[in-house]
């Protein structure tokens, strides 16, 4: 049975602390409760080898299993809590195993499958128990929770499509960095010493590569310190509040990648819209989940000040369009479907038509990256080539001169 360490507040204002075994944390709760305790924190104690360095991540095929999953469990009458269960047993995912526990015990307490979730906002985001708790309202959890799945799938094939398309490019950039490590510090010291010891006059390239050689050397802890300095600065581009805002804003500036970050974020918002407000879930909530998940901090703020409109009677189409933001056909289809009452299906036909161009557009920007990957790696191992041969060749020429 796990152990907790609860802090607690006796009736006469006293601390309690202390160390117990309890089933659950709900259970442990409840005892405190009906001991008079006003419960301040409560947080289980696990043995060494129970200590997880990083949390397990939960992957989105997990969520889109159990969607499909639960769905067919719903549709068939099963229970929530047996279904859980089952789910919970087919899982590999120790995370998400104890994840799908706590949700059973919580609803068999009482507890609304939607709140069940919520609690675990870093796995399930808002949109999806946005869904779910219109749903729960409405008598359509199955078709929501199979809405869900197809969701999950569509995102998970955008995302395999963008990593497919990107692997051959970076493999050959990183097969280009490795050739010219190798150059740089096994190969060219030794001819170095080689043409030291002939004491020939060296063409003009093969000076400047070997200098550029013995640069990386001797100074191999400024190059190591540059390297952790990119590492950094990645890491607060991807994580940091700031850092995120000019990555944000750069990827909407580059000319070639511009229009890939924009529609891949256009796609995300109008899917998100379109399936929250066809599942009833009032437009406030659905543009806040729509903001939640457009994961880029510019379309972030300025949809931030689009909802502020909204909420004073502006409607959708015309606030999203003063954020200059959305593209103009994006930006019709929310007016159409707001005068025609069909936003819903107008949002949906958006998302289909920017995935479609989304695709189109990573296929052309991979179409230009592969062969300036080649040509760059062509050009470097070429000017190696070269300026070895042409040292060579001098080093040959002066000796025929000398004998």
């Amino acid at each position: 049975m796990p152990q907790y360490r609860y802090v607690a507040l006796a009736p006469d204002g006293s601390e309690v602390k202390e160390t117990v075994e309890a089933p659950n944390e709900d259970v442990l709760r409840n005892e405190l409760l009906l001991r008079n305790l006003e419960v301040k924190t409560v947080k289980q104690k696990k043995k060494f080898n129970e200590l997880e360095l990083a949390p397990q991540r939960v992957p989105k095929t997990e969520i889109m299993h159990f969607s499909r999953q639960m769905a067919a469990f719903v549709r068939s009458g099963i229970p929530i809590t047996e279904a859980l269960e089952v789910v919970e047993e087919g899982s590999d995912n120790k995370r998400f195993q104890q994840m799908v526990g706590r949700m059973r015990e919580q609803i068999s307490a009482g507890m609304p499958f939607s709140e069940a979730l919520e609690e675990h906002s870093s796995v399930f985001p808002a949109y999806y128990t946005g869904i779910l708790r219109s749903s729960e309202l409405t008598g359509q959890l199955d078709n929501a929770l199979d809405q869900l799945s197809g969701y999950v799938e569509r995102d998970l094939e955008a995302r395999s499509k963008i990593k497919s398309a990107l692997t051959y490019p970076l493999v050959i950039a990183g097969m280009a960095v490795v050739t010219v490590v190798i150059l740089t510090v096994f190969v060219l010291p030794k001819f170095t010493k080689f043409f030291e010891s002939l004491d020939a006059k060296l063409p003009l390239p093969t000076r400047m590569l070997l200098g550029v050689s013995a640069l990386i050397q001797n100074f191999w802890f400024v190059w190591v310190a540059l390297i952790l300095l990119l590492i950094a600065f990645a890491m607060w581009l991807q994580k940091g509040v700031k850092g995120r805002m000019v990555r944000d804003k750069a990827m909407l500036r580059i000319p070639i990648v511009r229009e890939v970050a924009l529609f891949a974020v256009v796609e995300r918002v109008c899917r998100i819209t379109a399936g929250m407000i066809k599942a009833g879930v009032p437009l406030p909530e659905t543009l806040n989940a729509a903001i939640q998940g457009t994961n880029n901090r510019v379309f972030e703020k300025g949809m931030r000040t689009a909802q502020e409109r909204m909420l004073e009677g502006e409607g959708l189409a015309h606030p999203i369009a003063d954020t200059e933001l959305f593209p103009r056909a994006a930006v019709q289809m929310m007016r159409v479907g707001e005068d025609t009452g069909t936003l819903d299906l107008q949002l949906a036909n958006a998302a289909d038509y920017y995935g479609r161009e989304l695709e189109y557009k990573l296929k052309k920007l991979t179409s230009l990256f592969e062969p300036a990957v080649i040509i760059l790696m062509g050009l470097v191992v070429g000017f190696v080539a070269v300026a070895l041969i042409s040292a060579m060749y001098g080093v040959m020429g002066s000796s025929q001169l000398k004998g």
